[in-house]
């Protein structure tokens, strides 16, 4: 399902924090948000997935007009992984993953076969089967992603938002969350820091600085040395990665 987000900007108490983005998102797809510490990454995914109304600009997902939808059409639409989560940690992984049913069901309506079902199927789809029974809080920060992600795939959208997933993740655990995500095949919106993760992962980028979007397109396009000079402050240098052959970002600073 196609995301596109037109004009949006957010304005707190006279601050601008988003002056008129604009983002499309391709059914299938991921599409990176990059840009330094406060530039407005997760100002603008808070938009996408109805957590904070935008000052002025909207939001489709598919035909639909998220601000205009009810809570519960948009939590049939987008499954979040954010960076910080309210989560009980003395919950179950289980427990956790099946809270991604919660879109789907009334107020009083218990969990039915076909609830745990697709509950299991989640678990498995990120490997974490073996891990259903245990408390949430005694995983890695890793295998803590892995459940959030079945936790999204129970809520069975077609809509993924990332925010920093790779956050605090040793170099293994970053690396095979991302090529999780790739493998699911959802249109996916991700906040990321590192710049070759982005080249890697991405179909396409938008670069936030200062609230606005700078430049948009393919990583390529987008991460040009002379813009990654003026808006991360470093040099860069694009090269075959000697691994993998496929466009490797390398950065230094420039003094």
């Amino acid at each position: 399902m196609r995301v596109r987000v037109d004009g949006v900007s957010v304005v707190v108490d006279d601050t601008t924090i988003l002056g008129g983005v604009d983002l499309v998102a391709e059914a299938s797809t991921i599409t990176g948000i990059i840009g330094p510490n406060g530039s407005g990454k997760s100002t603008l995914l808070r938009c996408v997935y109805r957590a904070l109304r935008p000052t002025t600009g909207a939001v489709h997902i598919g035909p639909d007009d998220v601000w205009r939808s009810s809570a519960r059409k948009a939590g049939l639409r987008t499954a979040v992984v954010a960076q910080d989560h309210d989560l009980d940690n003395d919950y179950s992984v289980r427990e956790i993953v099946a809270m991604g049913r919660t879109p789907h069901k009334g107020m009083l309506d218990r969990d039915t076969a076909v609830d745990r079902t697709i509950v299991d199927d989640a678990l498995e789809r990120v490997r974490m089967g073996w891990a259903a029974h245990r408390v949430f809080a005694t995983l890695s920060g890793g295998e803590r992603q892995r459940a959030l992600v079945a936790r999204a795939l129970a809520q069975e959208a077609p809509v993924l938002l990332l925010d920093e997933p790779t956050n605090h993740l040793d170099i293994g655990a970053q690396l095979e969350l991302l090529d999780l995500v790739r493998e699911l095949g959802l249109t996916t919106i991700a906040a990321l820091h590192d710049l070759d993760h982005a080249t890697a992962y991405c179909r396409r980028l938008v670069l936030l600085h200062g609230g606005k979007a700078v430049a948009e397109g393919t990583p390529a396009e987008v991460l040009d040395v002379d813009r990654v000079a003026e808006v991360f402050g470093v040099r860069s240098a694009v090269v075959p990665h000697p691994l993998t052959g496929r466009p490797h970002v390398v950065t230094a600073s420039i003094g």
